[in-house]
């Protein structure tokens, strides 16, 4: 349980880090982008007052982007037709010049992090992976050691039934087989395996992520609640 909740608060982190990352630069986008329009409106009012004309020239043109107060608007700021304004000028500006003009250096520092966090996550799902773990367990020199590192004590009965399903592909096995392999002599073994599983189940449990799951009677497999 507890790797379990330490992937999903890594996770949690992550996008929460991304989110913050992604509200910050839009903000600050937002914010540029009110500036922007205004000084182009106000440049805009005055050139339009100095030449008393509504005609686009390139002396209008001139003349607007030596009224702008940004600098960097200069030379990219355009001027185009409003058709829905009875043939207005409208200022324009891209995107692009809108984004650079903006302080994306909180959100640089954020995605800074993100990378970072990101890279944190992969290396201990790397790590995990690579330990042989399974739900917050791992199979080593035969004993089965927990996320804190600590040995899960079980009996030789209980240890040699957690093999059998940990070493099984889909971690799964028929009732029969478990019988026949713990109990090879016994002719219905079926209420002694289920004692085994009432007792390894809570230590299971307690040690990870994992439980025993029964199905339709017929076999048992370990699962990750």
């Amino acid at each position: 349980m507890r790797i379990m909740k330490k992937q999903r608060y890594s996770v949690v982190v992550l996008f929460v880090l991304i989110i913050a990352s992604s509200l910050t630069s839009l903000d600050s986008y937002r914010t540029t982008s009110r500036m922007v329009a205004e000084d182009m409106e106000r440049a805009l009012a005055k050139a339009m007052e100095e030449q008393q004309s509504d005609v686009i020239s390139a002396d209008t043109i001139r003349v607007f982007n030596s009224h702008l107060q940004m600098e960097e608007l200069r030379g990219k700021a355009v001027l185009t037709v409003d058709t829905h304004r009875g043939f207005c000028p409208r200022p324009q500006v891209s995107a692009a010049t809108i984004l650079s003009l903006s302080d994306q250096r909180p959100s640089m520092v954020l995605w800074s992090m993100v990378l970072l966090w990101g890279l944190y996550c992969l290396y201990q799902h790397r790590r995990h992976m690579a330990s042989g773990m399974y739900g917050g367990l791992a199979l080593e020199n035969g004993r089965f050691i927990d996320a804190k590192g600590k040995v899960v004590k079980l009996t030789p009965m209980q240890q040699q039934l957690m093999e059998m399903l940990w070493l099984s592909p889909s971690h799964q096995l028929p009732k029969t087989d478990i019988c026949d392999a713990l109990w090879p002599k016994k002719e219905d073994a079926n209420d002694t395996l289920y004692t085994l599983i009432r007792r390894l189940k809570p230590i299971i449990e307690q040690h990870s992520d994992l439980k025993i799951e029964a199905d339709r009677g017929k076999s048992y497999g370990l699962r990750i609640r």
